[in-house]
C-alpha cells in the first residue's frame, strides 16, 4: 500500500469536499434533459451491455453517489487496486454508494464478453459492469488511466479522482464525505477490512527495478535476440547467453504480431532479466480452449518457494484462458535474475510483462 501524506483527516475531509470540475460523466454541468436529469449520466446510461445488472436507467443513477471504476481485467495495478474497491462496494451498497466498473479492453481478448464475464467471477466482482469496447464512456470521462477511479457525487458532479494505485484512505474518506453530503444516516466508521492476497497483494515497490514491457513490435522494447524482430511472419529466434537487465529474447519459432508473439512448434522459450519480487506475462491459447503446458526457470533453476501462484514449485504450469499469469513470486532479497518459460505445446500467444 502507498504511504499516506502527513495532511490530518480533517484537512482532507475539506479538501474532498471542494468540487474539482463541474463536469460529470463527460458533458458540462448545466447540461440537462427536458425532464431534468442530468445529461452527465448519458454515457453511462446510453451503454447496451452489462454484466451483474440490468442495464442502469437515468432513475437508477439519479441521487445516488457514484464511484467509476476503469478496468481492464488483464492489468496488474488494477488488480492491486480492486480489493479495495471490492471492500468499499460491499461495505457501503446498503448506504447509498454505487460501483460501477467500466470495463474498457486493452487487448483484444478483453473484447470478449465472455471473457469478461469469467474474469468477473473469478475475481469475485459482483457490482455492476458495463461493457465499453468502443471505448465511448472512456472518451465521456477524457480518461487515459488503467486504473482510474471517479467519485461521483448526487448531484453528478466529478468531485475527486485517483489515477493508478495507492491513495486508499482518502478515497475512503472520500467515499464517508460524498454519503454524508447525500443524506445518508449511519455511515459506518473506520476503514474497509482489506484481505489482499496473491496476485492483489500490494508491490514491492523498494525493490521493483523492472516495468511493463509489452511482447508484440508495435510496443516492446529491449528485445535482444539476434537479428531482431522479424515482423508479421514466422521466424527461428535465438536466445544468446545472458540478457542486460530489462532486456528480453524469444528462442523457437515464433511469429511476432503488433500486439503479441504465437508459438508456432513446440517447445519454444521466452527470456527475460529483471529486478522484481513478482513477474507475471499476460498470455494465453491462441485457439480456445486449447491448453498450453510450460515450465518455469529462474537462473536455470526450478523456483521452488520462489513461483507465483499460477505454477507449482517445480515451475510447471498450463495456460488455459487469456488473461495474466503471476510466474515468480520472491522472497527477500531481491537481485537480478534471469526468467525463463519453455512452453511444451505450441499455440501460446503472449501479451506483456509486468511486474511487482
Amino acid at each position: 500500500m502507498v504511504q499516506e501524506n502527513n495532511r490530518t483527516r480533517r484537512d482532507f475531509l475539506a479538501s474532498a469536499a471542494l468540487t474539482i470540475g463541474a463536469v460529470g460523466f463527460g458533458m458540462t454541468a448545466s447540461a440537462k434533459t427536458r425532464s431534468g436529469v442530468r445529461r452527465e449520466l448519458a454515457s453511462l446510461v446510453d451503454a447496451t451491455t452489462w454484466l451483474n445488472s440490468q442495464p442502469l436507467t437515468a432513475a437508477a443513477l439519479n441521487k445516488k453517489t457514484v464511484l467509476v471504476d476503469f478496468w481492464t481485467y488483464s492489468c496488474i495495478n488494477w488488480r492491486r487496486q480492486l480489493p479495495y474497491v471490492r471492500a468499499w462496494a460491499e461495505k457501503y451498497k446498503d448506504h447509498g454508494l454505487l460501483v460501477v466498473g467500466v470495463h474498457a479492453p486493452e487487448f483484444s481478448f478483453e473484447k470478449s464478453v465472455d471473457n469478461v464475464r469469467w474474469a468477473a467471477k473469478d475475481m469475485h466482482i459482483d457490482y455492476p459492469i458495463v461493457i465499453d469496447n468502443d471505448r465511448a464512456i472512456w472518451r465521456a470521462f477524457n480518461n487515459e488511466y488503467w486504473p482510474a477511479l471517479y467519485f461521483v457525487d448526487a448531484k453528478g458532479h466529478i468531485r475527486h479522482h485517483v489515477f493508478g494505485e495507492g491513495q486508499y484512505e482518502q478515497s475512503e474518506v472520500v467515499i464517508q464525505r460524498l454519503l454524508v453530503e447525500a443524506g445518508n444516516g449511519g455511515i459506518p466508521n473506520g476503514l474497509a477490512s482489506v484481505d489482499a492476497r496473491g496476485a492483489e497483494a500490494a508491490a514491492d515497490w523498494d525493490d521493483l527495478g523492472s516495468g511493463e514491457n509489452y511482447v508484440g513490435y508495435e510496443r516492446t522494447e529491449n528485445f535482444a535476440s539476434p537479428g531482431g524482430i522479424k515482423a508479421d511472419k514466422a521466424h527461428v529466434y535465438a536466445v544468446a547467453g545472458q540478457l542486460r537487465r530489462n532486456h528480453w529474447a524469444l528462442s523457437g519459432n515464433w511469429t511476432m504480431g503488433r500486439e503479441a508473439v504465437v508459438l508456432n512448434e513446440p517447445n519454444g522459450r521466452v527470456a527475460y532479466r529483471f529486478h522484481a519480487r513478482d513477474l507475471h506475462l499476460v498470455m494465453g491459447p491462441a485457439a480456445p480452449k486449447t491448453p498450453v503446458r510450460f515450465r518455469v526457470l529462474i537462473d536455470g533453476q526450478t523456483p521452488h518457494v520462489a513461483h507465483g501462484v499460477d505454477v507449482d514449485e517445480q515451475g510447471n504450469g498450463t495456460v488455459t484462458e487469456p488473461r495474466m499469469y503471476q510466474l515468480i513470486r520472491q522472497p527477500r532479497p531481491i537481485s537480478d535474475g534471469q526468467f525463463e518459460i519453455q512452453f511444451l505445446d505450441a499455440g501460446v500467444e503472449a501479451f506483456s510483462f509486468t511486474f511487482g
